[in-house]
């Protein structure tokens, strides 16, 4: 036979049951599932302090729910602040709960052969938001979300899809940290609302 691939293909002796295994999951999912959470409540969504801002997880895979494919979380941007800025390969959209400001966008030019390589465009493009506007994240753009309001919070539900991170290409760089991260706070409600009514004193 041609390149002598009859002798090759019989060498080892790794067995295993990964068919088995994948029939034996698909059997198991429905008790799994019923397991995991359909509905979420306030109190089961994690605060986070993080270098993006102050984050509150509505979906997560770590969060044992139903949803397989999408991540969400909810951002609130205390009045006169900004978000971190940072890049991701996945696309993103945001709804606007509350709140009015801009975004500041930045395209790269993506190169992906044997490796990877993104290099940002001069231009930076501004996009106002207010309520009721969806804002999109197209992929690998530097984005930076403020809040134009110097009395009001605002607040966005972002969502993203999981699919780019599950298939390894969970590309996300930070450029710059949002004005309040602070590694050693932990979140709580009240603790937010104090961030948000901080801007309020200093400008009474």
């Amino acid at each position: 036979m041609a390149w002598s691939e009859a002798k090759a293909w019989t060498r080892g002796k790794a067995t295993g049951k990964i068919y088995q295994d994948l029939l034996d999951d698909a059997t198991n999912a429905p008790a799994r599932n019923a397991r995991r959470k359909k509905v979420v409540r306030p109190e089961d969504m994690q605060w986070e302090m993080s270098r993006q801002g102050l984050l509150k997880h509505l979906i997560n895979e770590q969060m044992n729910t139903r949803m397989d494919t999408v991540d969400a979380y909810m951002q609130i941007i205390p009045p006169g602040s900004r978000s971190g800025k940072h890049r991701h390969l996945a696309e993103e959209c945001l709804y606007v709960l509350e709140g009015k400001g801009y975004d500041l966008h930045q395209d790269c030019d993506v190169e992906i052969t044997d490796t990877y390589h993104w290099k940002a465009q001069d231009e930076v493009k501004r996009y106002e938001w207010e309520a009721g506007d969806v804002i999109y994240i197209p992929p690998n753009t530097i984005h930076q979300h403020f809040n134009a309001d110097p009395d009001r919070p605002a607040r966005l539900i972002s969502a993203i899809n999981r699919i780019f991170k599950n298939s390894g290409l969970n590309d996300l760089e930070q450029m710059e940290d949002a004005p309040e991260y602070d590694a050693s706070v932990v979140l709580t409600g009240e603790v937010v609302q104090r961030y948000l009514m901080r801007k309020v004193k200093e400008t009474a």
